[in-house]
């Protein structure tokens, strides 16, 4: 390569920065030889990627390459800043310069400009039609997830509601406030697997993040606005598609303010503080493609404000908050209640109010932020053998669907499946042990049925799951055999 194919000319830099873009084309020719002069189309950055309309004007290189001015400024920075002598990089063994030649079919082509046709109407993002009403988000809801009335519930209205304020927004003065949502409920009992399908019902992009991971900007781990980055990376780097889209905040009890803590709190008051405005919608800038603003990537800004908060999680030792409040009420006296009177009470909390999560650590200001708060409820064995058939994707079901490809049906006894609801419920993990307790009694089933094709149905019965007999195994055309 020679030198000249590495030098910029000057000139054309400063007549592109300054905006005499006429007189760079007067000297040097049409501004792209693939580009027909009439044509509405606009360069790439060969870096970043970014169009012109956005970083301004390109810097032509040799071979059609552009770049834009930050880039190039970000290039002769680093080159100036470093104490690496270039002029020795053409002696070093090992060291291949590439052609800029070579460079010229991986650049991006210049794209055509979209533009607005005249007396177009912009199409609202949603149609107030095509919101499906709260009793269908609910009924939808059902097929996949058993129990919970109370939560489809509200999730259904608070949802229905949230999306109509996005469809009819400046529709007149009265503004309608968002809908954020706080899901209180022990671990298994379906917080997550609601959120993820009520995004596939209302077909938006849904980013679920974990709050542990969140910190005070400046210190190691997330910054506050990184969830907003995952749900910009969800929606395909489409700012308008995100813009209407839902962050599921799971284990939001982890940022509770900490109690007598001599070190700095940067994982819990103060990121309740940073996400105050998220919450309430604000424009955050957030980098394209990359979690960290440090990276050398574009940055794009995305109003929170129609973006729907659901924060869930299982705030432990809550119950102990909601029975010293209900405590304090009893009176002395005949008429009194006992002390243990809420011990024994699975749904207390369903009995949370503010003031209990005030006390578990949350701030008033991030509580205000949710006005929706429901509760779900810890399962028992009846809704465990429920979950383990009834929904449309069951955890049966799918294993119904592995087998029926080898050509055998599964089938399962109802005591095995109380058998394994009870191991379930010993286990005190929700749903969650379900699957950890088939995939443990059917790996060896699935990995002997691929062996003999003579196998046609397999029956789990209760023995088996405890472990005192074998499956029911039948031969395709021939009597019951007992596995051993």
């Amino acid at each position: 390569m020679s030198e000249k194919d590495l030098t910029i000319d000057s000139e054309i830099i400063d007549e592109i920065t300054e905006g005499k873009e006429d007189k760079h084309v007067e000297k040097h020719g049409k501004e792209h030889p693939d580009v027909p002069d009439d044509a509405g189309y606009e360069k790439y950055c060969s870096l970043c990627n970014r169009p012109e309309s956005i970083a301004g004007k390109m810097i032509e290189l040799p071979n059609n390459i552009t770049v834009c001015s930050d880039c190039m400024q970000k290039s002769f920075d680093l080159m100036s800043n470093s104490n690496f002598d270039y002029s020795k990089l053409m002696n070093m063994p090992g060291v291949h310069i590439m052609n800029m030649a070579e460079l010229e079919n991986m650049m991006p082509k210049a794209k055509p400009i979209k533009k607005k046709k005249e007396g177009e109407k912009k199409e609202p993002a949603l149609n107030l039609k095509d919101i499906p009403a709260p009793h269908k988000i609910k009924a939808k809801l059902d097929e996949y997830v058993v129990g919970q009335e109370h939560a489809k519930k509200a999730m259904a209205v608070a949802v229905y509601n949230h999306y109509k304020r996005v469809a009819t927004d400046t529709m007149d003065d009265i503004e309608i406030e968002k809908s954020n949502m706080l899901m209180i409920g022990p671990t298994g009992s379906g917080k997550t697997y609601l959120v993820k399908t009520l995004a596939r019902l209302l077909d938006v992009p849904l980013a679920i993040t974990d709050a542990t991971s969140l910190t005070e900007a400046g210190y190691i781990g997330d910054d506050i606005e990184s969830v907003v980055s995952k749900l910009l990376a969800a929606a395909d780097n489409d700012v308008e598609k995100a813009e209407r889209g839902i962050i599921f905040i799971d284990e939001i009890d982890k940022i509770a303010k900490k109690r007598n803590s001599s070190q700095r709190d940067v994982s819990g008051e103060s990121v309740q503080q940073g996400m105050l405005k998220l919450l309430e919608g604000s424009e955050v800038e957030v980098p394209v493609g990359a979690n960290s603003k440090n990276a050398m990537v574009p940055l794009t800004t995305v109003n929170t404000k129609n973006i729907l908060f659901i924060c869930g999680g299982a705030f432990p030792d809550l119950e102990e908050i909601i029975k010293e409040r209900l405590n304090k009420q009893a009176s002395i006296g005949f008429t009194a209640d006992l002390k243990d009177k809420w011990n024994h009470d699975k749904n207390i909390l369903e009995k949370v109010t503010a003031e209990d999560l005030r006390n578990f650590g949350m701030i008033p200001e991030f509580i205000g932020r949710l006005p929706i708060i429901f509760t779900l409820q810890g399962l028992n064995e009846e809704m465990l053998v429920k979950i383990l058939k009834e929904p449309k994707n069951a955890i049966l079901k799918q294993y119904q669907k592995l087998l029926a490809l080898d050509e055998v049906k599964l089938e399962f006894d109802e005591a095995a499946l109380e058998a394994i609801a009870k191991r379930a419920m010993e286990k005190n993990t929700g749903a969650r042990a379900l699957r950890a307790i088939i995939e443990e009694f059917m790996l060896d089933i699935m990995y002997e049925i691929p062996k003999d094709d003579n196998i046609g149905q397999v029956t789990i019965t209760k023995e088996y799951i405890e472990g005192t007999g074998g499956p029911v195994i039948t031969l395709r055309g021939q009597a019951l055999l007992t596995g051993e």
